[in-house]
């Protein structure tokens, strides 16, 4: 095996051995943070498009990146069952919706039904807070 192969080899096993640290970095929140929905409030129902409002509490909001101690950016959970532990990337995709800019509302469409809603904030990489900031579950019902 070749200097160069060596060096190459040994530098992927030091990267994989330490993915699993790197993986596990979290970022802390204060223990008094509180995430809720605004609007629509639990057992709502709601006509159609709404407005869908978030408040937080001791915390800030950030851009997404955006590393600013005790602040995140807000990720709505839309009929989400899973359970986000710390640490854990938060999903991107029809349930899980991303806020990335510091919005701290957004016009929701849904379809006619019942829906369970849930905020969900986020550290500058998509990651869920160690305490995790989450709001408490509601649901919803469009007509």
């Amino acid at each position: 095996m070749s200097t160069m192969t060596r060096r190459a080899v040994l530098a992927a096993g030091a990267a994989t051995a330490l993915a699993p640290a790197c993986a596990l970095a979290q970022t802390a929140s204060p223990s008094d943070a509180y995430l809720y929905i605004i609007w629509p409030q639990d057992g709502q129902r709601v006509k159609g498009a709404f407005w869908c409002r978030f408040g937080l509490r001791n915390m800030g909001i950030a851009r997404a990146g955006d590393k600013t101690e005790n602040a995140g950016h807000h990720h709505l959970l839309i009929d989400a069952s899973d359970a986000l532990k710390p640490g854990d990337v938060i999903p991107s995709d029809r349930n899980h919706m991303h806020f990335g800019a510091g919005q701290s509302e957004a016009r929701i469409e849904l379809p006619p039904g019942k829906h369970t809603l849930q905020l969900v904030l986020g550290d500058a990489e998509h990651k869920v807070f160690n305490p995790p900031v989450v709001s408490k579950k509601i649901t919803i019902t469009v007509y």
